[in-house]
């Protein structure tokens, strides 16, 4: 396992968290590096039961063993990730690039009160968009400027390369998700950057030439929070018929549900450059397979799903999410 990208397909909360942990645990990488936007983007992990909202620390953390790596692209919020590396304990496995954009208060003000971003957008409040562009105009602080981050500072891409040219595992986290992409979204329906996997890559400092497998990561029923198309969104009676009812994991506002997009999903892993397909909620489809670890387990209404998405895809399934703990997958690979 030398170099992977794991991106989302859809509009966010595919459940990447869920796969990222496992590909952690399993794969056992020495670098979890993240890249992506900031603290607009939540991942949940639940390991043995227990259950982790994540806004800035790398989903990989699980991985004991791993060093944990935020990339020079990435916008941080201290305040967050101080609160999060010591809820986590994981201060001696923490390294931040020192070239990373920071998140100050007047940006979250900024974010909040702009009637564009938070009403007509749907903006996540956490002050990424007004940091960018603080960014962008030659005016934002980074992570070097910062005391409290002093400790953590190191070069990301440095590492991340020293890493690979070792021959050792580097596992790479994108955020967000394909269908929010500053250049190819639903805009102005989106975030502020790229979200595809070149861009994680360039997030962490790699070059294309270096990564070896793109994880993207499907859905079964594909959910949007916030303002914007949505061309497969079902009505909340429908969703209720089915039981699903999901909330954002950092705006905690409730989700749009969808039916499976076949069109969106081969475009984006065209884009993406994806390898395989990490699908996840195949127990919302089915609730008979919740827990699954074996294909053998699946049923026959959760294969021919699998089958249609790797004709809508063109891209193998080797991963299939059955629940929300990290235990509970079908690993095909």
């Amino acid at each position: 396992m030398p170099a992977t990208i794991l991106v989302g397909g859809f509009f966010g909360d595919e459940g990447k968290g869920k796969i990222i942990s496992y590909l952690a645990t399993h794969d056992k990488p020495e670098i979890v590096a993240r890249g992506g936007v900031g603290p607009n983007a939540g991942h949940t992990v639940i390991v043995k039961g227990k259950r982790y909202a994540l806004r800035m620390t790398p989903s990989g953390f699980v991985q004991e063993g791993a060093r944990i790596l935020i990339g020079a692209g990435v916008l941080v919020d201290p305040r967050v990730l101080m609160e999060e590396i010591e809820t986590l304990k994981i201060r001696d496995r923490v390294g931040v690039d020192r070239r990373c954009g920071i998140i100050e208060l007047e940006h979250i003000d900024a974010d909040r009160s702009d009637a564009h971003l938070k009403g007509t957008i749907g903006s996540t409040g956490t002050g990424c968009g007004p940091a960018n562009v603080a960014r962008v105009s030659r005016k934002g602080r980074q992570a070097k400027d910062v005391p409290e981050l002093q400790a953590f500072l190191t070069d990301v891409p440095l590492e991340v390369n020293t890493a690979l040219d070792a021959g050792k595992g580097v596992l790479i986290e994108g955020t967000q998700g394909f269908g929010i992409s500053l250049l190819y979204g639903t805009y102005p329906f989106v975030t502020s950057k790229d979200t595809s996997a070149s861009q994680m890559a360039a997030d962490v400092g790699i070059g294309p030439t270096r990564v070896d497998d793109v994880v993207i990561v499907f859905k079964s029923f594909p959910t949007r929070v916030g303002e914007g198309p949505f061309e497969t969104q079902m009505s909340e009676e429908r969703a209720a018929e089915l039981h699903i009812e999901e909330y954002g994991t950092v705006t905690h506002r409730k989700r749009r549900i969808g039916a499976w997009d076949g069109k969106m999903a081969r475009y984006s892993a065209m884009i993406n450059g994806a390898t395989m397909v990490a699908l996840t909620g195949v127990d919302k489809l089915d609730p008979t397979v919740k827990g699954a670890t074996e294909r053998n387990e699946l049923s026959a209404k959760v294969n021919e799903f699998v089958a249609l998405v790797e004709k809508d895809v063109g891209v193998p399934v080797k991963l299939i999410s059955t629940g929300p703990e990290l235990s509970e997958i079908v690993d095909l690979r």
